[in-house]
This record gives C-alpha cells, sequence and structure tokens, in this order.
C-alpha cells in the first residue's frame, strides 16, 4: 500500500521549525517525550520540525509551556507588509530622467 501524499504545509508556517528544534534540545528533551508533554504524536513534532506541518498556536502554547520559553521564540518572524506583498503584484517602475 503507498502511503497517501501530504498536502504541502501552510505557506508560510505560524512556526520557526529551527528555533522549535533548537528550543526542545535545549530543554533536553527528546521528540518522543516533547511529544507525549505536549499530547500529540511523535511524528507530529518531526514534522514540525521539519518545516512539513504547521504548528497551531494553540500547541505552540502547549510547546511553549513544556519548554519553558516565550511562544515568541517559536512564532515564525514576519516582515512588516510581508502578507501584501504576496498578494499584491509590483507595479512597473518608470524611469524619471
Amino acid at each position: 500500500m503507498n502511503p497517501r501524499p501530504r498536502k504541502p504545509p501552510k505557506s508560510p508556517l505560524d512556526h520557526e521549525p529551527e528555533a522549535l528544534a533548537y528550543a526542545r534540545r535545549k530543554a533536553g528533551l527528546s521528540q518522543a517525550e516533547l511529544a507525549r508533554r505536549v499530547g500529540v504524536a511523535f511524528s507530529l513534532v518531526s514534522e514540525w520540525e521539519r518545516g512539513t506541518r504547521n504548528c497551531t498556536h494553540a500547541n505552540q502554547i502547549k510547546v511553549a509551556e513544556t519548554l519553558n520559553c516565550p511562544v515568541v521564540v517559536l512564532e515564525r518572524k514576519r516582515v512588516a507588509g510581508e502578507a501584501a506583498r504576496q498578494t499584491t503584484p509590483e507595479a512597473p517602475t518608470e524611469d524619471v530622467a
């Protein structure tokens, strides 16, 4: 039986995969132990850290409490106006001589 193909992750993700993995390692926890304490499957934690699945804000709160770190550490950092640039085509610029 072939595994079902996964949907592409939400783009952009709500969390920073590298920050999640770093905070987990600093807390001295394995992916399996973090999953057990948060109440999710081990595979989900692995997918969060690889960036193939989105970590919801509710789960970010649980993870942050478990790792004893602020939620902001786990959140994806966005540049002001990033969403507008992704959906609005750039207007052509004219060279004024």
